[in-house]
């Protein structure tokens, strides 16, 4: 039995030409009948690190009685000099979550995925409280099942007051030990049993997109363990960028 959480997420590699650049995670998002794949905006590009790909390749289960059968699938990220992808901002400047639409025609007919929607966003009737329990599904380092292509999943918590944009920016924080290649998984929470049959066989809360690893700038990188915090990007912002 895979679970359904395990199906959500892709591992992302991201390409100048035929040169292999970075690993990274990223999710499917489902909103009226169209399908998308989320991840942070970093992947995408990254000037600080002078970090310019031009298309990236996600892996796609292809057979739902053998998880080992799978395939590469191409998606470039410009056409005649015009991002494909969208990112978030907000009145502090750039927020680190990015999307593309995936078009189901090029799709392969057998693929092998579950997709959040806007049903497992945040209701007005969620309680998230601080150091309540967490899950970030992705590929540390690159690293996961290469037999089966399935994601590893990290424990984490909420630390910081969730609903509050922390230092003012539209993230919070999580505690959790979080590595390269993380970045754009989903993280969530298992939603309460009066909601869980409504979202079927996906019953979590999508609370945010990872980003990145947080640290202080003063610490003594020999006296001093890293903090262990990062910051999460709201999933909220998914609902603006994938109006039409």
């Amino acid at each position: 039995m895979i679970e359904p959480i395990l199906l959500s997420t892709a591992r992302i590699s991201t390409f100048n030409q035929q040169c292999l650049r970075t690993n990274a995670s990223g999710f499917f998002f489902e909103r009226d009948k169209r399908l998308f794949l989320v991840t942070s905006r970093h992947v995408m590009l990254d000037a600080d690190s002078e970090h310019f790909p031009d298309r990236i390749e996600i892996e796609l289960h292809t057979d739902a009685s053998n998880m080992a059968q799978s395939t590469g699938f191409s998606i470039p990220l410009y056409r005649d000099g015009q991002s494909l992808w969208h990112q978030g901002n907000d009145a502090t400047g750039e927020i680190d979550v990015a999307v593309i639409e995936l078009h189901r025609a090029a799709l392969p007919d057998s693929m092998v995925y579950r997709a959040f929607t806007p049903e497992h966003l945040l209701q007005p009737d969620d309680r998230v409280e601080v150091g309540s329990s967490l899950l970030v599904v992705g590929f540390p380092l690159g690293f996961h099942d290469q037999l089966h292509h399935m994601p590893v999943v990290r424990q984490a918590v909420i630390a910081s007051s969730f609903g509050l944009r922390f230092q003012g920016e539209g993230y919070f924080l999580s505690d959790a030990r979080t590595h390269r290649g993380t970045s754009g998984a989903p993280v969530v929470m298992r939603v309460a049993a009066a909601r869980a049959e409504r979202l079927g066989d996906l019953p979590w809360l999508l609370l945010g997109v990872h980003s990145a690893r947080l640290d202080v700038g003063s610490r003594d990188l020999e006296l001093d363990e890293a903090l262990g915090l990062n910051c999460t990007w709201y999933a909220d912002i998914l609902l603006t960028l994938t109006e039409r």
